[in-house]
């Protein structure tokens, strides 16, 4: 579509809008529609994107009557892949990806961004590479951890930058992107660093996925170009799905270096913690005092995400001991009171908009990663 003012981004299974934030950070989007029906989520878009029309139900809407948008987004549900859920995949009631093939075939973005968990890669992913083939996009898409921004838990997450085969759109891209560097608006992720992360070598002796062996899509939607980017790329029963905010115990005091593999005890980020006394609140819904908590083992790792951030870490726990909603919306890199201060959004919604969220500092670098990994044929094409 042509292209007057900012770009216009469509986005599915919005969550609290964790992915959408990173797009917006990167190319400078403004935000057309969302599309999620949890009633949590949809509490927290009302309040932060007043005006924004949810489409809600996005398998019941007709995308021929929805508004075209530069970019398309979608975190579509985690849980038939998910190590801590059945493992269903695509015979889990709550797949659908099938309907967000269909709004991607419909709408035709220059770009779509999707991310699921790690575990999506040996489970249901060549699904998805079949849709997208079948509709003529190529795509890269990597797996990246949390830690490698310096966040304090693993997190492993897939992340898939997809396009149509017969467009410029990873050089339009590019271009979208560095458009938009100088006017970036984005969350605490605008203090990292994320010079030393840009490039990934592949391991050796690594087997390539079945999809490189796909041929690529020409222009009338034949075939498919797929290209698994990074370590962790290919399909690997190694592959470590840690859902939630675990907290890396033992964790160095610096982001976790490339390539390095991940600690295997994520257990429960309170385990680390001895901090139970009552906690006055403070404004943005953080305790007023969260100096003094002991997080013993994990506390380098606390550490380590307070340094990127530039803030302390709220207390694990509230009064009653129960985890406390601000400090997980901390661990995942969220502007402070982003989902917390959302008017009548109850404890439960706010971890459940939490947990299932997307990180946007690791989406940030995610993104960045894919934009640089596409061949440099295709980011030459012209607009």
């Amino acid at each position: 579509m042509a292209q007057t003012g900012a770009l216009r981004l469509g986005s599915l299974c919005t969550g609290y809008g964790g992915l959408d934030m990173a797009a917006q950070h990167v190319f400078g989007t403004s935000l057309a529609w969302v599309a999620d029906n949890d009633p949590g989520a949809s509490r927290i878009l009302a309040h932060r994107y007043p005006g924004v029309p949810n489409l809600d139900d996005l398998t019941a809407v007709d995308w021929h009557a929805v508004e075209a948008v530069d970019i398309l987004t979608g975190g579509y549900p985690c849980q038939p892949f998910s190590s801590a859920g059945k493992r269903k995949g695509t015979t889990d009631a709550r797949h659908i990806w099938p309907h967000i093939a269909a709004a991607l075939g419909v709408l035709r973005p220059r770009l779509a961004l999707f991310e699921n968990v790690a575990g999506h890669l040996s489970l249901g992913f060549d699904a998805v590479l079949a849709d997208l083939a079948a509709l003529g996009f190529d795509a890269e898409w990597r797996c990246v951890r949390a830690s490698e921004v310096g966040a304090a838990h693993q997190r492993n997450r897939l992340f898939v930058l997809a396009w149509p085969a017969d467009t410029g759109s990873p050089g339009l891209a590019r271009r979208w992107a560095a458009r938009a560097t100088a006017h970036r608006r984005g969350p605490a992720a605008d203090s990292l660093d994320l010079g030393e992360h840009r490039a990934r070598a592949r391991r050796p002796g690594r087997d390539e996925p079945a999809a490189r062996r796909l041929p690529a899509a020409d222009s009338a939607g034949r075939g498919f170009q797929g290209r698994p980017s990074g370590d962790g790329a290919e399909p690997s029963q190694q592959l470590t799905d840690a859902d939630g905010p675990g907290l890396q115990r033992g964790a160095a005091a610096h982001p976790a270096r490339v390539g390095e593999r991940e600690p295997a005890d994520q257990t429960h980020p309170l385990a680390g913690s001895r901090d139970t006394r009552q906690v006055p609140r403070g404004g943005g819904g953080e305790p007023a005092d969260p100096a003094g908590v002991d997080f013993g083992a994990y506390g380098p790792a606390v550490a380590r995400w307070e340094s990127v951030l530039g803030r302390p870490a709220p207390r694990p726990v509230d009064a009653l001991g129960r985890l406390n909603p601000p400090f997980v919306e901390w661990l995942m890199g969220l502007p402070p009171g982003h989902v917390t201060d959302v008017p009548a959004l109850s404890r439960s919604a706010q971890l459940k908009a939490l947990g299932n969220g997307v990180m946007p500092p690791q989406a940030i670098h995610a993104l960045d990663l894919l934009l640089a990994a596409a061949p440099a044929g295709e980011l030459t094409a012209a607009a």
